[in-house]
Formats: structure tokens, C-alpha cells, sequence
């Protein structure tokens, strides 16, 4: 009977077929928290239980010294309209390891944690995309992770050093002209030939874009589809995708063009080559791993993805929470601070809620990496979110500073991050790729307890195999039903709680989605079958729900991890709540739209209407906008925290340093306008803002000399903070028409690798 059922399903096409570069993308990295969710029954204890790290001594020094004296060198503005960055600022980079960061010590690196590199990459975005792309760059996908992971002894002891001095600047070639999303359909072509002395060389023509790094670039990791038209490896015509190492300078090959990435000036251009030809013995990881390109690829992008656009994402929401906190209270109208208005609060209480939920999923991913793990669903989970809420938030940072976040100048402090935010978006795998077809689609190949085994026993026609993985599944889903059916009927209660206290429903909500999550799942996989992996509006949906629950839980290990903080609840509260929201709304679509007979009418009425009267979330609500809000508009030690790992500038004479000091001397002024303000009441002064009365009250004996001195310092501050740039007709069409591009650093060349005589053959 299962032997019947077996070969029904492979001839009838119910599963997806796989294409080579689809199952190594499969086959990449592990499966770690995601892998909970599928069973329906998350082990939160288990959960709870995962590292959530913090830096070593040595790399928190690196943090508070190296890294904010960078920063402190970098007038962001002047780089974004000239262009250009400083030779002493790549220097300092250069001379203090930001290019060594994942290189290891015998080899003259950092050899620093995944949440160090990451935790750097987000604070450095206070120094502008030009200058972290600088670092982002050699620090993630290219020359030294590939080489350090599966270079030969020698290509290490060549190239591992000289990039942590930064003599080699590296740049990945990926993508080009009809391979952005899909770069598995790269075009670039290489040839294997013998030369005249019997060094076995490629001859190799690409045409790549989009490339970071490369106007500066003088080595760069190309992928290209290999021929061997001869045999002469003895592996067959087409090689596959291959990682070579070429260097500035080689006979036809052209770089130092520049794109213009929406305005923000970071390196990035195309690569060109014609009839280029290299040794097949700088294939990363030498002769032997020629055609293995595409399997080291998504091994790194596996964990990787988790590191450097997540943590762009996380240091612009955490900045934009910080200083649109700040500004909202200094800023006044209506003799008032906005920040006390309900609409404004309601932006800066998401702004504080998010940012948290952003930096617990960012800590609680590189954590699980550094602890051995590689989870390609849970990079990617983080990835599109992390970047997508960063979008989001940009906006509402925008909303609260409105005129003064429009005006750009020296004095902006969130334009940069509004217009750059499109860019985290569409890098490194778009996002609409990713949640459509990588986060569910990956997620259920891989995390699902019986999904992949039962594929592949179809695939190998091995009924035993075939009746375990069918068996359990079916079991399994038996056993959901029933804990659907409970979990609705007491609102989760009888998923348990690992914790007791204001968080302990949390997980029982979270328990309660997982479950329905995985019947959905296994339900659409039966129902749908293949033309599953074909309706990416659903498995968006499901992508959805799994990452928010992912999310949701991360948030919670935060909570635990840092000791269960009661100043940190209002966030907690406004994370869970709205993500619990976002589940909700992914099970309403993901009923409206399911498409089976019968099921799918089902889902679409009854089971819809039910879904509706009991919702695993209904949002925040109003009474949690003022708590959440304040976390980030008081100065105080809970600010102060939130802020930690941030730059806060202590230049008060421009940008966001100007803005923190006319917050702390309002915050400070406190008492003094609290005075003021009962004088008012008792008529002892007559109405009006305190800062209009402070002659008054001085000459009533209100306050003290001394008193009033302090308010109008902190009033002359105040109002210089709200203050835009302008500029004179002459320096504005300047600013405008400048097409000055700077070219890098790409006079400065490394010396070329003698590894001829490896291709030898």
C-alpha cells in the first residue's frame, strides 16, 4: 500500500522538483530556533535556554575606543556632498583592524565574535554608508570569509594578512545585468585551457553591476560559470559556478565606474571583463574546488545573511529611536513638547518598541551563530524584517521631525537613514524574494520534522523510508488538530508558560500560534502540493507568521537574558503585542486565501469568522504609547541603557550632539520651570510658557538669579536646536552640480599572489 502511495504522489507530481542550485541552496546551514515552530509544540523552555551573548573585554574596548574615534573623524555630511572619503579616515581603518575583523590571529587579525562584527557594523553606521560599507564590506561575503573557510594553506597565508592590513580591498562580483534575485543564472563565462608552458588558466568575460567596493577595488572574488570543453579536469563540460580571485591591473579587466546608490555615497560600480585571464589555481580553495562556488555561497550566505544588513538595520532604528525621542521633547508647539501629543507619541512609542525587538532578534541570531550554528531561514527572517521595520521606522522618524527632517544640511540627522533605507532592502537577496519564496519555502523543506525526508524517499523510491516519514506526519498532524481545537478554547492557556509573571501569556500566545502555524502548514503542503512553491502571496503570509513568532520569541530571551528588567516592560509589551498583531493578521490572510475543496471554503467562512472572534492578538493599545514613548523621551538611566553601543556625539554645536545637549539641559531645567509653573497655578504669575516668565519670576523671588540663568541657557539651546541649515545661493547650486567622484583608494596596489605553479597539471 505505501509502496503504491509513493509512486502515485512522484507520477502524479504532488512534490516540488529541485534543480541542483536550488537543493545546495537547500542543503546550506542547519536548522536551530525555526525548527520549534514546525512541530507545533515549541520548547520555549529550550528556547529561553539559547546563548544570548556578550562582547568579550577585548572586543568592547574595540567598540568604545577604535570605533568611536572613527566616527568622531567622519563629518558625514561633507562626504555625502564631496563624495569622497578621506585618506587619514581609510588610513585609521586600515591601521586599526576594521578590515581584520573575522580574519584570525595568526594571520594578523581581530578574529573577533559574529556579535562583535556585528555589533560594530551597527554602530558605525553613525559614520555614514560610505565609511561602513568600507568595513561592512571585507568584513562579510568575499575574499577573506571565503578564503579563511575554504582557501588553500597557501591562498591564506598570501591573502589573509594583507587584507587585515588593508593592502588587498576586496569586492564580491555576483550580480549582474540578468541575475540580481535568481544569481544562480549568472552568465559570466569561463573557459579552462592548458596555456603554452601546461599551466592549466580560465579565460573568463563577465559584465557584473551593482558591486560594493568596487570603484576602489583591487582584488576581486568573481563567481563564473565554468567550461571545460576539453575534459581537461576530467569532470565534464560544465563545471558550474566558480569563485576566482582576480586582481586590479589584469589584461582585460576594467573597474572604477561608478553607480550613484540613491544619493548616499558609498563605493559601488560595475566590473568588466574581457578575454581575462587567470591561473585556475586562484579558484578559491584551489583546483579542487572548481565548480563549488555556488555550495560556498550559500554555506556563507547561511549564517552570514544574519550579520550585515540586520545590523545596519538595528543601529539606524536604534539611533532614529534615540534622537526623534529626544527631539520630540525639546521640539514645541502649542507650548507644549510634541512628544506629548498622541499623535507624535504613538511614532516614538514604535520607534522604542521595535528598536528593542530589533536588537533582541539581532543579539539572539549572531549568538546562535557564534555558538556553531548556521540557520539560513532565520538569516533570512532576519534580513527582509530587520530591514523592512528599519524602512518603516525611517518613515516615522521623518513624520516627527517633519520640517526639520526634511531641510538636509550638516544638521539632519535622519534623512541619510530614510533615503538609504531602500538600498538594506533590495541587497543580499531582495526582499520580496526573500519572504515569498526563502524564509517558507526553505523554512519547510528544511525545519519541517518530516516534509524533507518524505521528499526524499520519494525521490529514492525507498518505501520504509517513505511509510516512517508519511506515518509521523500524519501523526503529528493529528496530534495539532488537538492542540488547536484546546489552545482556542483557552486562548493558549494550554500551551504553558516557561516563566510566571506579566510575560508568562506571551508564551502562551506564542505556543498557541506555533500550533496553528504548523496545521496550516502541513495543510497547504497537502492540499497544494508543488504549486505551493509557485504562490508566493501565501507563503509570504506564512513567512509572516513564523518570522513574527520568531521575532516574538527573541524579544523574550532579551527580557530573560538581561535579567527581566521592570523598566523595560513598556517595550516588552508594546514588541509582543504588536507582533502578536502582525500573526493575526498573517492567519486572516492566509484563511482568506486558501485555495482546496472544501478546506479552502471552510477556511474562507466559518473558520474565518472563528479566527476573527478569537484573535491570538488585537494590537497595542493607546494605554501603552505614553510608557513606551517615555522610555526613549526621558533622560534617565533607562535612556542611557537603550543607548548602549550607540555614538552619542558630544559635539553640542551641530547635529544630533546639538540636539542631546538642548535634552539634558531641559531635562535638567526641570525644577526650575516646575517652580514656575506653580506660581501660574497660584497666580503668583500670570499664564504663559515659562520660558516667557523667567524675568517675571525672578523679580517675584520665584526663582533664584543663578535659576533663572540656567532656564534661559537652556531655552537659547532649545530653540538653536530647531533650527535647519541654509545656505548662500553660491555653495547651494555647488552642493547641487558637484559630479566630483572621488577614486578611492585604488592607487594603492598589493602585491600580486605567485600561485601559478598550483595549476600545474
Amino acid at each position: 500500500m505505501f509502496h503504491s502511495i509513493m509512486m502515485g504522489m512522484k507520477n502524479a507530481g504532488m512534490l516540488p522538483r529541485l534543480s541542483d542550485t536550488e537543493r545546495q541552496a537547500l542543503e546550506a546551514g542547519d536548522v536551530w530556533a525555526e525548527g520549534e515552530f514546525f512541530t507545533g509544540n515549541p520548547n520555549f523552555r529550550k528556547l529561553m535556554s539559547e546563548a544570548y551573548n556578550k562582547l568579550t573585554p577585548e572586543e568592547q574596548a574595540f567598540l568604545d575606543g577604535p570605533c568611536e574615534e572613527v566616527i568622531r573623524m567622519c563629518d558625514t555630511w561633507e562626504i555625502s556632498r564631496t563624495r569622497q572619503v578621506p585618506d587619514e579616515i581609510f588610513d585609521y581603518l586600515a591601521n586599526n583592524g576594521f578590515f581584520a575583523l573575522l580574519i584570525p590571529k595568526k594571520y594578523g587579525g581581530k578574529g573577533f565574535s559574529v556579535l562583535a562584527r556585528s555589533t560594530i557594523m551597527a554602530k558605525l553606521q553613525a559614520a555614514g554608508g560610505a565609511v561602513a560599507a568600507i568595513v561592512v564590506i571585507p568584513n562579510s561575503l568575499g575574499a577573506a570569509e571565503l578564503t579563511e573557510k575554504y582557501g588553500t594553506q597557501e591562498q591564506k597565508e598570501h591573502y589573509l594578512p594583507r587584507l587585515a592590513k588593508g593592502e588587498y580591498i576586496p569586492c564580491f562580483g555576483l550580480t549582474e545585468l540578468t541575475a540580481g534575485s535568481d544569481a544562480a543564472s549568472i552568465k559570466a563565462d569561463g573557459v579552462v585551457f592548458r596555456d603554452e608552458d601546461g599551466h592549466l588558466k580560465a579565460r573568463m568575460s563577465f559584465a557584473k553591476r551593482y558591486i560594493t567596493l568596487a570603484p576602489i577595488a583591487n582584488l576581486i572574488s568573481l563567481a563564473v560559470r565554468l567550461r571545460d570543453p576539453e575534459n581537461l579536469l576530467g569532470k565534464g563540460e560544465d563545471l558550474g559556478i566558480t569563485v576566482m580571485l582576480l586582481h586590479k591591473g589584469m589584461d582585460g579587466l576594467s573597474i572604477g565606474k561608478r553607480h550613484d546608490p540613491m544619493g548616499v555615497s558609498f563605493h559601488n560600480g560595475p566590473i568588466y571583463g574581457e578575454n581575462v585571464v587567470a591561473p585556475l589555481a586562484n579558484t578559491i580553495g584551489g583546483i579542487d574546488y572548481v565548480g563549488k562556488g555556488w555550495k560556498m555561497l550559500m554555506e556563507s550566505l547561511a549564517g552570514g545573511r544574519a550579520i550585515s544588513l540586520p545590523a545596519s538595520a538595528v543601529g539606524g532604528a536604534r539611533m532614529l529611536a534615540s534622537v526623534t525621542g529626544a527631539y520630540s521633547m525639546v521640539r514645541e508647539q502649542f507650548n507644549m513638547p510634541i512628544g506629548l501629543m498622541e499623535g507624535p507619541q504613538a511614532k516614538v512609542a514604535r520607534l522604542a518598541g521595535l528598536q528593542y525587538l530589533m536588537e533582541a532578534a539581532r543579539i539572539y541570531s549572531c549568538s546562535a551563530v557564534d555558538a556553531g550554528h548556521e540557520p539560513p531561514v532565520v538569516s533570512a527572517i532576519l534580513k527582509q524584517n530587520l530591514t523592512e521595520l528599519m524602512r518603516e521606522l525611517s518613515i516615522d522618524a521623518m513624520d516627527v521631525m517633519a520640517g526639520a527632517a526634511i531641510q538636509r544640511g550638516p544638521n539632519n540627522i535622519v534623512s541619510e537613514a530614510y533615503i538609504a533605507a531602500p538600498i538594506n532592502i533590495t541587497v543580499e537577496g531582495a526582499n520580496i524574494l526573500t519572504r515569498t519564496l526563502i524564509i517558507y519555502g526553505q523554512g519547510a523543506n528544511r525545519s519541517h520534522p518530516y516534509a524533507r525526508r518524505l521528499v526524499e524517499s520519494v525521490e529514492a523510491e525507498d518505501t520504509d523510508s517513505f511509510r516512517s516519514a508519511l506515518l509521523g506526519w500524519v501523526g503529528g498532524m493529528v496530534v495539532n488538530v488537538g492542540r488547536s481545537i484546546t489552545r482556542y478554547l483557552t486562548r493558549g492557556w494550554t500551551a504553558g508558560s516557561p516563566v510566571s509573571g506579566e510575560t508568562a501569556t506571551y508564551y502562551r500566545r506564542l505556543g498557541w500560534a506555533s500550533t496553528r502555524f504548523a496545521l496550516l502548514s502541513d495543510l497547504a503542503m497537502i492540499f497544494m502540493g508543488a504549486k505551493l512553491k509557485a504562490k508566493g502571496n501565501f507563503t509570504g503570509r506564512l513567512a509572516d507568521v513564523l518570522s513574527w513568532i520568531f521575532l516574538c520569541t527573541a524579544t523574550l530571551r532579551r527580557f530573560e537574558a538581561e535579567g527581566r528588567r521592570a523598566e523595560d516592560l513598556p517595550m516588552v509589551h508594546y514588541a509582543l503585542n504588536y507582533g502578536l498583531k502582525q500573526i493575526q493578521d498573517g492567519f486572516e490572510g492566509i484563511y482568506a486565501n486558501f485555495e482546496a475543496p472544501v478546506a479552502g471554503w471552510w477556511f474562507k467562512s466559518v473558520g474565518g469568522w472563528l479566527l476573527r472572534l478569537n484573535p491570538i492578538g488585537k494590537g497595542v493599545s493607546d494605554e501603552l504609547l505614553a510608557p513606551t514613548a517615555a522610555v526613549v523621551q526621558t533622560c534617565d538611566e533607562r535612556l542611557k541603557h537603550q543607548q548602549e553601543g550607540l555614538f552619542v556625539p558630544t559635539d553640542t554645536t551641530r547635529g544630533a550632539g546639538r540636539l542631546y545637549h538642548a535634552f539634558r539641559l531641559l531635562h535638567e531645567v526641570r525644577p526650575v520651570h516646575a517652580k514656575i509653573i506653580a506660581a501660574v497655578k497660584t497666580k503668583t504669575l500670570p499664564k504663559g510658557h515659562p520660558a516667557d516668565l523667567i524675568d517675571l519670576a525672578l523679580e517675584k523671588n520665584v526663582i533664584n538669579a543663578g535659576e533663572a540663568e540656567q532656564a534661559r541657557t537652556a531655552r537659547r539651546v532649545q530653540l538653536e536646536s530647531w533650527g535647519v541649515d541654509e545656505f548662500t545661493p553660491e555653495d547651494y547650486v555647488r552642493i547641487g552640480s558637484s559630479t566630483d567622484v572621488t577614486e578611492g583608494f585604488i592607487g594603492k596596489e598589493a602585491p600580486r599572489p605567485k600561485l601559478v605553479a598550483s595549476g600545474q597539471a
